[in-house]
């Protein structure tokens, strides 16, 4: 296992002192959220990294000996360097990992350890193992189906407009329309992510899926409304944690009024997946977007650089829609589609012919082109003007959709 390893490091020249690592990014290395990098202490997550909106911390060979630890995996014994996280100790010692959920002995598809879909026992806890640092003697235990039961969720809180698979008719009404909640960690890469404090946040103590449902219910009882949400982030990446959510939701809210609503990229949504969320675990309203219908929008979107990856995500996402559209929408799920515009990464051509596709599903169903704003990492934007939005708007429109909303500076316009 000699080889040259990671850590992260401060770059002084592009540091703001914004205090976003301080106070959002958890150090596995020094054990606290900080903006002080300790060479010595760095275990190579990489977390402090993704999170950086002024991209001022950068990786660096560390060719410095290390010593070596011992760990249990599975009750065989194996050495590994020191300085290391769970997650890379098992791909040094040949375990498959994969950014899909699902897929080889491991996932990790958020790697700031907010998601939890690489969890592992550690020592009999449940661990994100990309976060994690190996330690002498660590008894590390991999996870059965259904038991990935944690998750870092926050912002619980009312909202007066909704979100992508909120219906038309009840956004800008004057009043709170639903409360929601928000799922940290998320295996896109959008360099505007418009919800960055939460996708990388590390730092918010991980809930149990009773725990946050619980929450969101008491929350819909105080402002007395109807609809429960959870966005992100990318809620649907920890399986496991979303579908016994939504279960615990329905047991708290067994009237017919509730409606229970999931906003996602649907990047890793299948259509076994679509089915467990619909008939086992009760959603009723969902909210995909689709980013691009160019790959290379797609990664300009999402900063995901692998190319291979990238259309796989981009051609979930689509199939993930005709599926809902072929199986439970409009009946038993109402959709509303996503489209995220900026002049800057979208032309109005691909727009229309985004639209032109959706349309060719289903001309009737909702569509949300959303305003991307300046914001995290790509402020050299700017936000979509009011005329743009009615431009963008009029070529769905033009495209063959009926019901098409736009988000714009000054609140939505449509159907």
């Amino acid at each position: 296992m000699s080889r040259p390893f990671r850590i992260f490091v401060k770059d002084e020249e592009k540091c703001v002192e914004c205090g976003f690592c301080g106070e959002f990014v958890f150090c596995p290395g020094m054990g606290r959220p900080t903006m002080y990098r300790d060479p010595d202490r760095c275990v190579g997550c990489g977390a402090c990294c993704l999170a950086c909106p002024y991209e001022a911390v950068r990786p660096v060979e560390d060719l410095r000996p290390r010593p070596t630890v011992r760990l249990t995996i599975e009750g065989e014994s194996y050495e590994v360097p020191g300085r290391i996280t769970v997650r890379e100790a098992l791909e040094l010692l040949g375990f498959r990992l994969s950014r899909f959920p699902g897929e080889g002995q491991l996932s990790v598809p958020c790697e700031t350890g907010g998601c939890f879909t690489c969890s592992v026992y550690v020592n009999g806890q449940l661990q994100p193992a990309c976060t994690t640092p190996v330690e002498e003697g660590m008894v590390i235990e991999f996870l059965s189906e259904g038991q990935r039961l944690l998750r870092r969720v926050s912002g619980f809180q009312p909202h007066p407009v909704g979100g992508v698979g909120t219906p038309w008719w009840l956004k800008d009404k004057g009043t709170y329309i639903e409360v929601a909640c928000f799922a940290h960690g998320c295996n896109l890469r959008c360099p505007q992510c418009q919800n960055y404090s939460v996708t990388y946040d590390s730092v918010e103590r991980p809930l149990t899926p009773e725990e946050a449902a619980r929450r969101l219910t008491a929350l819909r009882r105080y402002y007395g409304v109807d609809r429960m949400a959870i966005s992100g982030g990318e809620p649907t990446l920890n399986r496991d944690w979303l579908i016994a959510f939504f279960k615990a939701l329905r047991s708290f809210n067994k009237d017919r009024k509730a409606r229970f609503h999931l906003d996602t990229n649907a990047t890793v949504l299948t259509p076994d997946y679509i089915d467990e969320l619909v008939l086992d675990a009760g959603i009723t309203d969902i909210g995909p977007d689709v980013k691009g219908l160019k790959l290379e929008t797609f990664m300009n979107i999402t900063g995901i650089r692998d190319r291979e990856l990238a259309r796989r995500y981009n051609e979930n996402e689509w199939k993930a829609v005709k599926y809902i559209i072929d199986h439970y929408y409009p009946d038993e799920v109402f959709m509303g589609i996503g489209i995220p515009y900026n002049p800057a990464f979208m032309s109005l051509e691909e727009l229309r012919e985004m639209g032109e596709r959706i349309a060719s599903m289903d001309p009737d169903v909702q569509v949300c082109v959303l305003d991307y704003f300046p914001t995290f990492r790509r402020r050299d934007i700017e936000r979509p003007s009011y005329r743009q939005m009615l431009k963008a708007r009029e070529s769905l429109l033009e495209a063959g959709l009926k019901t098409v909303i736009a988000q714009t500076v000054m609140g939505h316009v449509g159907p």
